[in-house]
């Protein structure tokens, strides 16, 4: 289904085009408070947030006081059955969230779910066919492949000659190193014992409906990077490149915190490679290359923001040399564009191009690494 297919109009409350959608936030962590906050709050023409949920009542007291926001709750489904919530942001940890999303769309909101929008193929299986029997709209966070050098890199590649190789690459420090040196972030160093082993019991659930109760701690933690940092190098790659045939070989080193894996395109294979260590920066791209053409878009920590994502060409100048050149089509921040594109996607009744249905192929892409991993 593309993103111009129109879906039946959405029910109550969901704002008219007119309007402002108002959001509650379901999950307060960095991410909330690095990313998604400023961005709603450099958009308030479009969007307004009227409800946060996380299991802290300190990190809720403190944002809710910070933010100028009353309506805080420990519980989802007391924020996703709120009449004046409109959307649901969900960015808590990854094991909820197919239960967040669920519960969403059975009280009529629209969602932008955080990647991975859900673990299992069981749980993405429930929420397509949820959101297939409502008037709502799930929108998965795939910022990425909202940014303008993405998208004119996609124009630019399906114009170039006949791919010989491909490459997607993403090694980083661990997030701290940034986050730490760059930000404020409102934490609870005093969250319950019983919550923490709440969710490290969801997790490990999870896990195991994903890979089996045999899965080595290893394949867990190699599966864990798929669904978190992974996800947003596969799905970028998929709307570039398209979904491969196969997946011909993958591999993990240094108890799962470092990956590679071979996707086979035919003419040509896709080389993957990812890792996260200690040194403080971000060395992320995609790379595509044909006979005459390099094609290659650079990415920076989402962490900072407005960090330029950049578009380098390299190709023949047929002289016998090459030219270069780097395109960095607008200032501004993919975490932006995103809710921009969550907006019309809501007022117009659009289907998001990152959708459920599209999150599931990352589903069978992760699914069959880890089986060649073993």
């Amino acid at each position: 289904m593309s993103n111009q297919e129109k879906r039946q109009p959405a029910p109550e409350p969901s704002a008219p085009s007119n309007h402002k959608i108002r959001v509650g936030i379901v999950g307060c962590g960095e991410v909330t408070q690095i990313m998604h906050w400023p961005t709603l709050f450099q958009l308030a023409d479009r969007f307004e947030v009227t409800a946060l949920c996380d299991v802290s009542p300190l990190v809720l007291e403190e944002l809710g006081r910070l933010w100028n926001i009353n309506s805080l709750a420990t519980n989802h489904r007391e924020l996703v059955t709120r009449q004046d919530v409109d959307a649901v942001l969900i960015a808590n940890p990854n094991a909820f969230h197919a239960e967040v999303v669920l519960d969403a769309i059975a009280a009529g909101k629209h969602v932008l779910v955080e990647k991975p929008m859900c673990v299992t193929h069981r749980e993405a299986n429930q929420i397509i066919a949820a959101e297939k029997n409502s008037n709502v709209m799930v929108q998965v966070g795939y910022m990425r492949r909202y940014a303008p050098a993405f998208l004119e890199a996609c124009e630019v590649v399906r114009k170039m000659g006949e791919i010989r190789f491909a490459r997607v690459r993403d090694f980083i420090g661990f997030n701290s190193l940034v986050v730490n040196a760059t930000s404020r972030v409102i934490r609870d160093e005093q969250l319950s014992e019983s919550v923490k082993k709440e969710a490290k019991l969801r997790e490990e659930i999870s896990l195991d409906e994903a890979l089996g109760g045999r899965a080595t701690p290893a394949l867990r933690r190699a599966y864990t990077l798929m669904l978190g940092l992974s996800s947003h190098d596969l799905s970028a790659m998929r709307e570039l490149l398209g979904m491969p045939s196969k997946v011909l070989f993958a591999a993990q080193r240094s108890a799962g915190l470092y990956l590679t894996a071979t996707f086979d395109y035919g003419a040509y294979v896709c080389q993957f490679e990812t890792g996260i260590d200690h040194i403080a920066r971000f060395d992320a791209h995609l790379e595509v290359y044909s006979d005459e053409q390099v094609v290659r878009v650079q990415y920076d920590t989402p962490y900072v923001r407005n960090s330029p994502i950049r578009l380098l060409t390299m190709e023949t100048n047929g002289q016998g040399g090459v030219s270069n050149r780097t395109s960095h089509p607008v200032w501004g921040d993919p975490f932006v564009e995103e809710w921009k594109a969550f907006y019309e996607n809501v007022t117009k009744n659009k289907v998001p191009k990152t959708n459920p249905t599209d999150f599931a192929q990352d589903l069978e892409l992760f699914t069959e690494m880890a089986r060649l991993i073993g």
